[in-house]
């Protein structure tokens, strides 16, 4: 398997997860890990140590990164972007929220020359364990009204489990100011481009230590945003083919 895969994971205070973390992409990935760039805000971040003392002890090359775009996941995550030497870029989440199983079968996607494979909870296979009741409906209703409204490739379009094409991410133009709503601009703005996009069933389960930085009441104007520019594409002709 080669190693052409390079990993974004936003943290904030994430010390008591890295190290499971780790173990987990060891474990799914390890092999086909390009680089696994942790993406901080502030140098007293408590992930910072504990990084320090693991990265020797693993199989993949680990970069700390330091956030340069201002504080906040959606900075975190383009500066992951902009400093990733892989050609596929896959963002995921400290936390274990998200099962790396799923990752082999978006690589084989990807190389099958996919530019955005999205792992989907929605989808057939897919599961989703925990979180606010409120935030998950709101999330499967934008996903699977885009999916047969829009014609969108994935049923999970707001997750930020996904992996992109690294020239795409290049050529791309980040309009996103809130927060983790910039993976359903890129896939969005993908599909009205006229992109390869896929999914595969992930399986989503809420955190058990630290703590989450989704602010749902303040980001939803910017989902929307790209909710409704996705059904623009769709029914105004705006994609291209």
């Amino acid at each position: 398997m080669s190693a052409d895969l390079s990993l974004v994971i936003p943290v904030y205070n994430e010390g008591e997860n890295i190290r499971r973390l780790f173990d987990q992409i060891q474990t799914h990935i390890g092999p086909a890990v390009n680089e696994a760039l942790l993406v901080y805000d502030f140098e007293e971040d408590n992930t910072l140590p504990v990084v320090r003392d693991l990265e020797k002890k693993y199989s993949f090359p680990v970069r700390l990164v330091r956030n340069t775009l201002g504080r906040g996941a959606l900075n975190a995550i383009r500066t992951g972007f902009k400093e990733a030497h892989g050609p596929a870029v896959l963002v995921c989440m400290a936390d274990l929220a998200d099962d790396l199983s799923a990752v082999p079968p978006m690589l084989e996607k990807f190389r099958q020359g996919d530019d955005v494979v999205c792992g989907s909870r929605y989808m057939r296979s897919g599961r989703q364990f925990g979180g606010p009741l409120l935030k998950r409906t709101l999330s499967r209703l934008a996903g699977v009204s885009l999916h047969y409204l829009a014609g969108i490739p994935t049923h999970d379009v707001t997750n930020s489990f996904k992996m992109y094409r690294k020239d795409l991410l290049d050529r791309l133009t980040i309009e996103s100011t809130g927060g983790f709503e910039i993976g359903m601009e890129i896939v969005v703005k993908t599909f009205a481009a006229g992109g390869r996009i896929s999914e595969v069933p992930s399986t989503w389960t809420d955190r058990t230590a630290g703590t989450s930085r989704f602010r749902l009441w303040k980001w939803l104007p910017f989902y929307l945003k790209w909710y409704f520019y996705a059904m623009k594409s769709r029914w105004c002709g705006s994609r291209r083919k």
